[in-house]
């Protein structure tokens, strides 16, 4: 097959996999309680950008999950400090900032760095202008959207173009 027809199919092929996944994902995600679907996007996006290697899917995920939970220390921390409002957000970012990368990069076969500062700036982006009080369920459905981006998103649109490379090959 000539390098023309293969690009085509390859872009064909992913174009199919994006219109078809993530809107089923973008309908269900409001059934099962995930307000916060279109972060399933976000993460598919880094997935993607990182190679779509599945070998990293875990650790990955685990990033997110960590920026997640950063987000709402930061929301609390700043919260609770009694500064100027900027001071406050400085000092909250150059401490948890440099604590992520720290950690991160001292457990990298357990943490993707990256994922983990993308899922603090999602985490902070939605939650941010909230009080610790009005957060509610919504770490945990950001929780589940980052996943889902990683797996059903990531990896599953990555299988499905695969799957339609070959028929179609």
């Amino acid at each position: 097959m000539d390098a023309k027809k293969e690009k085509r199919i390859r872009i064909g092929t992913l174009a199919f996999g994006i219109a078809f996944m993530p809107p089923i994902w973008a309908v269900l995600s409001t059934y099962i309680g995930v307000t916060t679907g279109a972060v399933a996007l976000i993460c598919a996006g880094l997935y993607v950008a990182n190679g779509n290697k599945r070998s990293d899917a875990f650790k990955i995920a685990a990033g997110f999950l960590c920026g997640d939970i950063w987000a709402v220390l930061a929301v609390w921390i700043m919260e609770t400090l009694q500064f100027n409002p900027d001071v406050e957000l400085y000092c909250t970012l150059f401490v948890l900032g440099g604590l992520a990368v720290l950690i991160g990069e001292n457990l990298p076969k357990y943490i993707f760095t990256p994922s983990w500062l993308c899922g603090w700036a999602i985490g902070l982006t939605i939650m941010g202008p909230l009080k610790v009080s009005e957060i509610g369920t919504l770490p945990i459905q950001i929780g589940v959207a980052m996943i889902a981006g990683v797996v059903y998103v990531g990896i599953g649109v990555d299988a499905l173009q695969k799957f339609l490379i070959k028929k179609l090959s």
